[in-house]
C-alpha cells in the first residue's frame, strides 16, 4: 500500500498543473442612449401602402429571389423610336418598347410567363404584363393584357390610359389584380440599376434602369464574331 500511494503521489507531483480558466473582463455597463431633441411628424401610411408593405415583405421572405442583370445597346431602339416619330408621327416611350419586347420574349419562353403555386409552375396561356406605376397613395401595377398580340400604338395607348386612371384612383380591380409578369422601370428617375421584389404568384419580375452614354468597341469593326 505504501508503494502504491507513493507512486500515485509521485505521478501527481510530476503532472503539470491544470491550466487555469481565463478570467473574463467585467461586464461593461451601458447607459441609456441619449436622444436628440429633434422633433418629428408621424405620417400615417395609406391603406394601399400598408398592403404593399405586407405583400412585399411576404414575397421577399417566402420566395427565393435570384437576380441576374445584363446591359444592352440602345442605339437601334432609340433610332427606331425617332424614325416612328419622324415618318409615322407615332410617339412611343422607351418603356413601351420594353413592354412590347418583353411580351414577345415571354411568348417564346413560357416558363418565364408563369405562376409558382408552391410545388409546380403554372404556365399561363396569355401574356399579361403588370406595369408598375407610382401614384400619390402608393405603387400600383395596372395590367396590359395580351401584350404579345398588340402593336406599339395599342400598347402606348393602353399604358397611357391605365397610368392616368391609376393616378386618379379610377382603376377597376380586374385592371390591376393578376398579370403574368411585372416590369418596374426607374430609369426616368436617374436609377441605373436596382433589385425588384417578385409580385406573387408571378415567377419573374424585370427591373429596368436608365440608359447612359458609354464608349464601346464595335464587334464588327474589331473582327469579333457575334
Amino acid at each position: 500500500e505504501a508503494t502504491t500511494e507513493g507512486a500515485a503521489s509521485t505521478a501527481a507531483a510530476a503532472a503539470p498543473a491544470a491550466a487555469a480558466a481565463p478570467s473574463l473582463p467585467p461586464p461593461v455597463e451601458v447607459g441609456p442612449v441619449p436622444m436628440t431633441d429633434v422633433g418629428y411628424e408621424e405620417a400615417n401610411a395609406s391603406g394601399m401602402r400598408k398592403v404593399i408593405s405586407k405583400r412585399l415583405t411576404a414575397s421577399f421572405a417566402e420566395v427565393p429571389h435570384f437576380y441576374v442583370d445584363v446591359e444592352v445597346e440602345l442605339d437601334a431602339l432609340l433610332a427606331f423610336r425617332k424614325e416612328l416619330k419622324a415618318k409615322h408621327e407615332v410617339a412611343v416611350s422607351v418603356n413601351d418598347l420594353v413592354i412590347r419586347s418583353a411580351g414577345l420574349a415571354l411568348r417564346d419562353v413560357p416558363e418565364a410567363n408563369a405562376f409558382w403555386n408552391g410545388s409546380a409552375a403554372e404556365l399561363n396561356s396569355t401574356v399579361d404584363i403588370s406595369v408598375a406605376v407610382a401614384t400619390p397613395t402608393g405603387l400600383i401595377t395596372p395590367i396590359v393584357q395580351n401584350v404579345d398580340k398588340k402593336g406599339l400604338v395599342d400598347i402606348t395607348t393602353n399604358v397611357k390610359d391605365l397610368a392616368g386612371r391609376a393616378k386618379e384612383g379610377k382603376l377597376a380591380p380586374e385592371e390591376y389584380q393578376g398579370g403574368t409578369f411585372t416590369i418596374s422601370n426607374l430609369g426616368m428617375f436617374g436609377i441605373n440599376q436596382f433589385s425588384a421584389v417578385i409580385n406573387q404568384p408571378q415567377a419573374c419580375i424585370m427591373a429596368v434602369g436608365g440608359g447612359t452614354r458609354t464608349v464601346v468597341v464595335d464587334s464588327k469593326e474589331s473582327g469579333e464574331s457575334d
